[in-house]
């Protein structure tokens, strides 16, 4: 009996890219392309690394890459709880964002630049990526990991008190209790934010919020849970928790200054509040 050959590398990464592509649930040809170019063992520093399963992290038995190629979570810094995050749940965000070309994008919580890179990638030609990391070793990081990769640029800083650009895409890889009215404001006419709205201890959901002429509509995705933002997870903002059903029953926010809470709201905070009604209903 002949030995069975193990696959190799690039095998092994253009399985993953294909699964990825699978996972995004969305025709984009490109998202396969990317995932197969970015090489995640670049983000990841020295192997072997640490893999979370269940909460507990385990260490792969050597630094080969393959090990890198499943959907699992990497330590960036495993004593902070700080991990790259889950390649199916990111490839759905990035299906469901839909990032173009010449658009601009902030991403809030870009680790050490992994995802970062993905989506530069999507938006060339012409497009930006400012990269917003509040860890100073990890930007560092990422400023460094990034180098290659065109129109990026690694802001050191809490994203929730400097002023944004505007952008045509908002990319967040940590959950907030609401996000930052600010964010809204920085999106264009037709923008989109991906955040996971970490609504209580028990209610974690991905949500594509996006302006229209309207106002901004609101819908729940999926599922998600993220390490906690700095700066947008003050329970104390929140006048009035959604259940369960009310998170997923989402059709717009508004600005508690343009419009007060009413009947349809399913959660208040300080600032902005969540209605199950469209944001063309007044």
């Amino acid at each position: 009996m002949s030995a069975v050959r193990r696959a190799s590398l690039d095998e092994i990464r253009a399985l993953h890219a294909k699964m990825m592509a699978a996972a995004s649930n969305s025709a984009d040809e490109r998202l396969e392309r990317v995932f197969g170019l970015v090489r995640r063992e670049a983000f990841m520093g020295p192997g072997p690394w640490q893999i979370l399963v269940n909460r507990r992290y385990i260490e792969t038995p050597s630094d080969d890459p393959a090990y890198l190629y499943q959907n699992v979570l990497v330590a960036l810094d495993k004593a902070k709880g700080i991990n790259n995050g889950e390649p199916f749940l990111h490839a759905a965000f990035l299906g469901a964002v839909a990032p173009k070309p010449g658009e601009t994008v902030v991403q809030i919580g870009t680790g050490t630049g992994y995802y970062t890179a993905l989506l530069s990638k999507l938006v060339l030609p012409g497009g930006h990526v400012h990269a917003f990391e509040i860890d100073e070793e990890l930007a560092g990081r990422a400023r460094e990991n990034l180098t290659s990769f065109e129109g990026v640029s690694v802001v050191r800083g809490d994203a929730t008190l400097l002023e944004l650009p505007n952008a045509d895409l908002i990319y967040v890889n940590a959950g907030v209790v609401a996000p930052p009215t600010s964010w809204l404001e920085a999106l264009r006419p037709g923008g989109r934010i991906i955040v996971p709205w970490q609504a209580n201890d028990r209610i974690g959901l991905a949500v594509l919020i996006t302006r229209t002429e309207a106002g901004y509509s609101a819908r729940a995705l999926m599922p998600a849970f993220f390490i906690p933002c700095i700066g947008a997870s003050d329970p104390t903002q929140r006048s009035k928790a959604p259940s369960v059903n009310e998170a997923w029953s989402i059709r717009s926010v508004w600005l508690t200054r343009d419009r007060s809470p009413d009947e349809t709201a399913v959660a208040i905070y300080k600032d902005l509040w969540f209605s199950n009604a469209g944001e063309t209903a007044r």
